[in-house]
């Protein structure tokens, strides 16, 4: 008599909100100690959860983490549109700087990695990287649809540079963080002279 073929391993199920639950404990894994130091072990001792089931589900650890970012990535950036560029920028500093330890830890945490695994760059740029750039492109287009900005102001395509530029280098240069009284002299004296606004 043959042999019956074994059955595919099951997939277990988890509940969306456990799901959850797990990928924002290895996103804070990752903050807390980086890609490279970040093991399965590490995840199943703060999730309460199997190595067996981890594996059984994502394969690997660069799966899960990059399925962890791309679950988290639901929320989209708050549409800002105070009527004005400078108070649009404004606005979205505000945002960043109220996050900006949390995002920081979680950037540096992947830097290294992302150079070398496209699926995490993907994964970093769906939870990131895209939504701020869609938010940036609709308040630079709404400025130039009120005469504000010229569309063909060399300065509108380096927007994004110019802010995130700020925020990496005061920590390399001062050894401080970027607060609102730093990024608003900022705005003043580099981004809106280069955009031509006040």
């Amino acid at each position: 008599m043959s042999a019956q073929p074994s059955a595919p391993p099951r997939r277990t199920r988890l509940t969306p909100e456990r799901e959850r639950e797990l990928f924002t404990a290895v996103v804070d894994l990752v903050r807390e100690h980086g890609y490279e130091a970040l093991t399965m072990d590490a995840v199943a001792a703060r999730t309460k959860a199997s190595k067996a089931t981890l594996y059984r589900q994502w394969e690997s650890k660069p799966k899960l983490v990059a399925t962890a970012l791309r679950h988290l990535a639901g929320t989209s950036p708050t549409d800002v549109d105070t009527g004005s560029l400078a108070g649009d920028l404004r606005q979205m500093l505000h945002e960043l700087i109220a996050h900006a330890t949390e995002d920081t830890a979680l950037l540096n945490g992947l830097a290294h990695a992302v150079t070398k695994d496209t699926q995490l760059w993907e994964a970093l740029h769906e939870l990131h990287i895209r939504p701020g750039l869609e938010s940036l492109d609709a308040v630079v287009n709404r400025a130039i649809e009120r005469g504000e900005l010229a569309p063909d102001n060399p300065a509108k395509d380096y927007i994004v540079h110019l802010i995130l530029g700020a925020f990496g280098t005061r920590r390399l240069i001062e050894n401080k963080d970027v607060d609102a009284e730093y990024m608003e002299g900022y705005l003043a004296a580099v981004v809106f002279p280069a955009l031509g606004i006040s």
